[in-house]
């Protein structure tokens, strides 16, 4: 099998996370966070829509990372991103943050919403 090393440009990647923190590229930022390719912000949670509403033409997709679990997304939050047509897929954030960095390799337009585990 062959193994080829990911490149993600200037993107940053998430490199690891634990009990309230995320690793992205190399620096730890704790709380809930929104990651794109162009940086990193705090977010304010499921109630936190405007964030998440201001990547609309910026990405194709958002993973929300749930926590350590998985879970539903709010109805509120899921009715404002369905209307402003951005796609969410909910998802623990260990899988949020795995789904994130291929896709981020591949060039692809996504963001992630954390809730740190």
């Amino acid at each position: 099998m062959r193994l080829n090393e990911v490149i993600y440009s200037d993107a940053k990647p998430v490199d690891g996370y634990g009990p309230g923190f995320f690793r992205i590229g190399g620096e730890v930022f704790e709380g809930p966070l929104v990651v794109t390719s162009t940086g990193v912000s705090s977010w304010g949670g499921y109630d936190d829509v405007e964030a998440l509403l201001a990547l609309k033409d910026l990405v194709d997709v958002i993973f929300v990372g749930t926590g350590a679990e998985i879970a539903h997304l709010p109805a509120s939050l899921r009715t404002a991103l369905d209307e402003a047509g951005i796609g969410a897929e909910p998802m623990s954030s260990p899988a949020a943050c795995r789904t994130y960095n291929v896709l981020l390799s591949e060039g692809r337009r996504v963001a992630l919403a954390l809730i740190p585990v």
